[in-house]
């Protein structure tokens, strides 16, 4: 009996309904829709015609989400062979001339990117639970590299967290909006 792939569906925008391939679980770990939706629900509007960039890449289904919703292009960073594969492989069904999926570490590849943009993106960082063997620092990684980001290059960064995790008031240049629980994962938002 041949095992079903995982998936997921883009929920609103111009590609509603579209599926989206996920991950292995032993390599990723998909974001609960009812966070994406929360997410969305705070961006509406505000993200038509801007970049989005995906921190830790995945599946790409928030990226991809945010190009159904207006966003004009997504960025996405994935070190994890199989992901990346999969990733490639939807920004490929979804909108490929949207979308530029990048193959590596996001702590050596995202600095890089960052002074390519003309313009202000949003910002999503959804790394691995620090639980996971080997992400024992991972947080104090990813507020290392939020705090490098020039403010005039964001105009918004989201950090996907445990909700055990108590993240800072200010990381570099910007302070926390707000933070939303859900269950054992948490959204912040900075500015």
């Amino acid at each position: 009996m041949a095992i079903k792939p995982l998936m997921a569906t883009i929920s609103a925008g111009k590609y509603k309904g579209k599926k989206i391939m996920l991950p292995s679980l032993e390599s990723t770990r998909s974001t609960k829709g009812i966070l994406k939706g929360s997410l969305f629900d705070t961006l509406q509007y505000d993200i038509v015609d801007e970049v989005f960039v995906e921190v830790f890449g995945g599946s790409g289904s928030m990226g991809l989400e945010a190009l159904s919703r207006g966003a004009k292009h997504a960025y996405f960073i994935e070190k994890d062979k199989a992901a990346f594969g999969t990733l490639k492989s939807n920004c490929k069904v979804i909108d490929e001339a949207h979308t530029t999926p990048l193959y590596g570490d996001s702590f050596i590849i995202f600095p890089t990117l960052i002074p390519t943009f003309t313009c202000k993106a949003y910002f999503y960082f959804d790394p691995p639970f620090s639980i996971r063997e080997g992400m024992e620092e991972i947080y104090v990684k990813v507020i290392d590299l939020i705090a490098s980001i020039p403010p005039e290059k964001a105009h918004l960064i989201v950090i996907e967290h445990m909700s055990t995790l108590a993240l800072p008031e200010r990381i570099g240049a910007f302070g926390l909006q707000k933070t939303k629980k859900f269950g054992n994962s948490s959204l912040s938002y900075y500015m």
